[in-house]
């Protein structure tokens, strides 16, 4: 476990890595809503001159993310770390032929990933259970299929996740020292990640965030409010 004393005390040796939606950008009902609040940007400007990174790491494509967030100078990585793997053009082409045999209302193509949401269905529990059948089909084509918060993410069989994209930027920037925040079960590939190092892990709490990432962190905010006031103390 890290302390913010110490990511503070010394910014220049040191990274910010952050999840986008539920940590800087509120949940809406429809992901392509979702932005930044510009308190949040403020900040998130602030921390860029101030650290040696300030990344967004996010299971949104890369220029989504961007496009997001808003801050063009910021680092992003998307697909949960996939569009840093060399066999992503691949896995792409086959999510594509997956895809065109899916019928599902609120699906979205992220090129390497795709998430089919269901929040807001009439009924968010048959809802699941066709997404269930979804899932297996995935599998059965040699995805890799997960659910999250009402959603489910399918993505290709690569070994490669937050967690990878975290050890790859801190490596690249020669970091040894990080903060990460993040509000969902993907997330605590980049906790895991972060072992060996010195870092502070932050669960940006919700009523449909995972308990165990709550009992990963060493820092516990509600929600994107509760971040943004973290973010103003380093």
């Amino acid at each position: 476990m890290g302390s913010l004393a110490r990511l503070t005390k010394d910014p220049k040796q040191a990274g910010i890595l952050l999840d986008v939606d539920g940590v800087l950008a509120p949940i809406v009902p429809r992901p392509e809503d979702a932005r930044v609040p510009p308190e949040t940007q403020a900040e998130l400007k602030r921390l860029h001159e101030r650290y040696a990174l300030v990344a967004c790491v996010s299971g949104r494509a890369g220029e989504d993310a961007r496009h997001v967030v808003g801050l063009p100078e910021l680092t992003y990585v998307g697909n949960h770390g996939l569009e840093l793997e060399p066999e992503s053009a691949y896995w792409a082409s086959r999510l594509l032929h997956f895809l065109g045999e899916v019928d599902w209302t609120d699906l979205e193509d992220k090129q390497l990933t795709a998430s089919l949401h269901y929040r807001g269905a009439a009924d968010e529990e048959a809802a699941r259970e066709d997404l269930e059948a979804i899932a297996e089909r995935a599998r059965e084509a040699g995805f890799v299929a997960r659910f999250g918060r009402k959603v489910l993410e399918i993505l290709p069989p690569l070994e490669a996740s937050k967690g990878t994209a975290v050890q790859r930027l801190l490596a690249e920037h020669r970091l040894e020292r990080a903060l990460y925040a993040g509000d969902d079960t993907t997330d605590l590939d980049a906790f895991r990640a972060l072992d060996a190092f010195d870092a502070v892990r932050v669960a940006v709490a919700s009523g449909e965030g995972p308990a165990q990432l709550r009992d990963a962190a060493d820092v516990v905010v509600e929600g994107p409010e509760g971040l943004l006031e973290l973010l103003r103390s380093l």
